[in-house]
């Protein structure tokens, strides 16, 4: 007697797990900057810049300019028309 099991699974598969080399990169990055934000945090590392002059800025009173501008007139009122309006209907095609 052969006993035949259609489960749609195979006995004989095998799983395979790859972890590739960007996840350990990743974890160390994230630790190496975890230590850093520490040692900042903490005062340890100091970041002690000297050196260098922001640019001296020397700003004169000013006027806005002239300007001359010529629009057109707009003229805003009401006015009776009579519209034409159509007639819609609804036909049954008898579907419920």
């Amino acid at each position: 007697m052969v006993d035949v099991r259609n489960d749609g699974y195979d006995d004989r598969r095998v799983i395979v797990e790859k972890k590739g080399p960007g996840r350990t990169i990743a974890i160390v990055l994230i630790a190496i900057l975890a230590i850093v934000g520490i040692l900042f945090a903490t005062g340890f590392w100091k970041a002690d810049v000297s050196g260098g002059d922001m640019p001296e800025v020397s700003v004169d009173g000013g006027a806005l300019p002239n300007v001359d501008v010529d629009s057109k007139e707009v003229v805003v009122g009401t006015e009776e028309k009579t519209v034409d309006v159509p007639t819609v209907g609804v036909k049954d095609n008898g579907e419920d």
